[in-house]
């Protein structure tokens, strides 16, 4: 395994392009006052090098995140992040059968629709930080290949 960090810590692989993913991650980070949470944005010029085992296709699609060896997906990531910041109470629910399955289906559908939603939210009412000079992150949503711009 390639640049891990101890047994207790969580790698969290985003989509740095993202204002709401970037939002997300630069708010848990305040939180992280142990310095458990190693954040990488999926877009950086040495990603596959440094985390070549990581399908930066599939991250781009789901969440993804290093966990005592495991990779953690979608909302298992949310919850172990908030869940290592002192902040668990606020997801448990997400274990929870039912809201757990829901939640991943409208986990799945914010994930696929990041980038507009996101955008939309920024430009119409300033939510989220602003990553793209150009106002638009990709030419297509499935374009992965603008990393290291």
């Amino acid at each position: 395994m390639s640049n891990y960090m101890s047994n207790n810590e969580l790698t969290i692989f985003y989509d740095g392009n993202c204002p709401l993913c970037t939002l997300e991650m630069e708010k848990l980070k305040r939180y992280d006052k142990k310095n458990l949470i190693k954040l990488e944005n999926l877009h950086q010029d040495n990603f596959t090098v440094l985390y070549p085992e990581i399908d930066v296709d599939k991250a781009m699609h789901i969440l993804h995140g290093l966990y005592q060896g495991k990779t953690l997906l979608a909302l298992d990531v949310t919850h172990r992040a908030w869940s290592l910041v002192g902040k668990g109470a606020l997801v448990a629910p997400l274990k929870l059968p039912i809201i757990k399955q829901l939640a991943h289906q409208g986990y799945l559908l914010l994930a696929k629709y990041r980038q507009p939603i996101s955008q939309c939210l920024y430009q119409r009412f300033g939510i989220g930080i602003q990553t793209c000079d150009e106002g638009t992150c990709y030419e297509k949503p499935s374009n992965t290949h603008h990393r290291g711009k």
